[in-house]
Parts: structure tokens; sequence; C-alpha cells
């Protein structure tokens, strides 16, 4: 799977998704939650030879919520699960300046 068929099946969610984060502006405000960002994390190649083998890419997708939102996390990881896309949730955490909730996942793609 590459990159754009995952942010292809995350936006199935009808949540806005965004690369790293969104830029605000008096023409661009900031979304409603539940919203989700990614971002590309520590590489986890294969090596051989003397050379990458195989690619192997760790994307950190975060789901930001105004509560503890159970049924957006469920419909994220039933994508993920329908779409057979291993994950792992990486916790949680209240952003108090922001007044946020965010669960943050992890996937391979290769």
């Amino acid at each position: 799977m590459i990159i754009t068929e995952l942010i292809e099946i995350l936006q199935e969610t009808g949540y806005p998704v965004f690369y790293s984060h969104f830029n605000v502006t008096d023409d661009n405000p900031a979304p409603e939650p539940p919203f989700m960002t990614y971002i590309y994390g520590p590489s986890a190649h294969m090596y051989a030879d003397n050379k990458v083998y195989k690619e192997i890419y760790n994307i950190q997708i975060e789901l930001y919520t105004k509560i503890k939102d159970l049924q957006a996390e469920k419909k994220l990881e039933d994508l993920f699960n329908s779409n057979e896309i291993p994950y792992s949730s990486e916790g949680e955490v209240f952003i108090e300046t922001e007044n946020i909730y965010q669960k943050i996942y992890e996937v391979r793609l290769t």
C-alpha cells in the first residue's frame, strides 16, 4: 500500500485529513473535530547486500476529538481492519491548551 491509498481510506471516515497540521487563516478556519493528521515516523527499512532491500514506512495517524469519542475511534479502527491494515495505538493525551483529545495510531506501509 502507498500513502495515497492510505489517505483515501482515512477519508472514508468523513473526517478532514491533513498532512502534519493545518494552517489556520482568516479564510481557512480550524476544522471542527473529529479530524486527523498523519506524518511519517522513523522508517523500518530492511537492508541486504549494502542496500535497502525492502522499504517500510511507519505512518503516525493522530485522531483529534472534543470528547473521548469511542465511536470515532471505532470507525477508524474498523476501517483499518476491513482494509487489512495492521495498526497499533500509541496512546492518547488530552491537550489542555486546545481543549482536545488526541489518540495516536501507527501503521506500516511497505
